[in-house]
């Protein structure tokens, strides 16, 4: 496989490198300044669209429906308790058992973004390695706290698919997204495992691993590998976004160390009564159920796209999102916002281009209205 690993001068270098368009990507830009059309959403003016039609979220990967009732329920009943202070033993409780792991090798964030960060300053890494493309918040973080970052980049050649080979042999910090955001490409769990190795902290995001069917090529409940740590989201499929919930799977040593690194109280009441009802088993198999149903809508999303001759969706596509690339994505992007869709840019991604966008999977009535509005922007560019 065709991959290249380009070293990172240190928090404020990394010219070319980062997205192929000759200039360093934005590590802090995400999907929701695209719904906002905030500042940083290039080319975007903070307004609806020019006919007040509501604006159709494709640009943030959490769940559309969601979070359910009967999980605003039993978020709502931990408002009495709000009085006290946090107690976050049951809740830990119910992800080790969720995972079948002592609850020693489980910690509790205010999302897997909290998690990067305590990662960045707790773990004493010499030459950290950033697999991208991917979210950009585990290397933010690690600039932030003073880290040389290296990236290895995954070619759009190879399918952006990870080849371990890639890794080099003294990295002593590795982070990889399985599936991965943007990519949407799912590595194998042997693949992954092969890279971990006494005196190397390895680092497996699986933020959208519950979207999977199966959850196949997961590494989370796995005590065998030295230096893993796998971190989950509780926020993609059920809604929680606002509400700030994930944690950490790793070595007991590693997780001491991690909330040694934690503030007092990180994660409110409200996340941990949301932390043990998402664990349960009821809850499992409705994610499970998500799972197969965000599958079926994928495959309609892309068999629409494969309409458009000068589109290329990256497959097979595994995540509850698709990277697709096509010419002057830039333009087409705010032309789907004017028809009412909000889309993510791509080329804030290091690996990636201006000529990518992501798109969230939503249900197939979504996907038509998107495919004519896509229809639309095309033909006005090419008339």
């Amino acid at each position: 496989m065709r991959m290249r690993a380009i070293a990172d001068t240190g928090a404020g270098a990394g010219t070319a490198a980062g997205s192929g368009t000759g200039h360093e990507p934005d590590l802090r830009h995400h999907g929701d300044a695209e719904v906002r059309a905030a500042e940083g959403a290039e080319g975007l003016v903070p307004t609806a669209p020019a006919d007040s039609t509501p604006l159709t979220d494709l640009a943030v990967n959490v769940r559309a429906g969601t979070p359910p009732a009967w999980l605003k329920a039993e978020i709502a009943a931990s408002l009495d308790g709000l009085a006290a202070y946090p107690d976050g033993r049951a809740a830990r409780r119910a992800v080790a058992a969720r995972h079948g792991l002592p609850v020693e090798r489980v910690l509790l964030t205010s999302g897997a973004a909290e998690a990067f960060v305590l990662l960045a300053r707790a773990v004493r890494a010499t030459r950290p390695v950033v697999v991208h493309p991917q979210f950009t918040e585990p290397e933010a973080a690690l600039r932030d706290a003073g880290h040389t970052v290296e990236r290895v980049l995954l070619t759009e050649r190879d399918g952006f698919r990870l080849d371990a080979d890639a890794i080099p042999p003294d990295a002593d910090l590795v982070v990889v997204g399985n599936p991965t955001n943007p990519t949407s490409v799912l590595h194998p769990a042997e693949t992954l495992a092969s890279l971990a190795r006494p005196g190397r902290t390895l680092v497996v995001d699986e933020a959208f691993m519950d979207a999977v069917p199966g959850e196949r090529a997961a590494l989370a409940g796995r005590t065998d590998l030295p230096g893993l740590v796998v971190l989950r989201s509780l926020t993609k499929t059920w809604g929680l976004a606002g509400l700030r919930i994930g944690y950490v799977l790793a070595a007991p040593d590693l997780i001491a160390d991690l909330a040694g690194a934690q503030p007092l109280w990180p994660v409110s009441s409200p996340a941990l009564a949301a932390a043990r009802a998402c664990t349960t088993p009821a809850a499992l198999a409705e994610a499970a159920a998500a799972a197969e149903e965000i599958a079926a809508d994928r495959a309609h999303l892309l068999a629409r796209l494969g309409e458009f001759p000068t589109l290329r969706a990256v497959g097979p596509a595994e995540a509850p999102f698709v990277l697709i690339r096509l010419p002057d994505a830039m333009t087409v992007r705010a032309g789907l916002r004017a028809r009412g869709f909000a889309v993510r840019r791509g080329d804030t991604f290091p690996g990636l281009g201006p000529d990518w966008l992501r798109l969230a999977v939503r249900d197939r009535a979504t996907t038509d209205r998107l495919v004519t509005a896509l229809a639309e922007v095309l033909g006005a560019a090419a008339s």
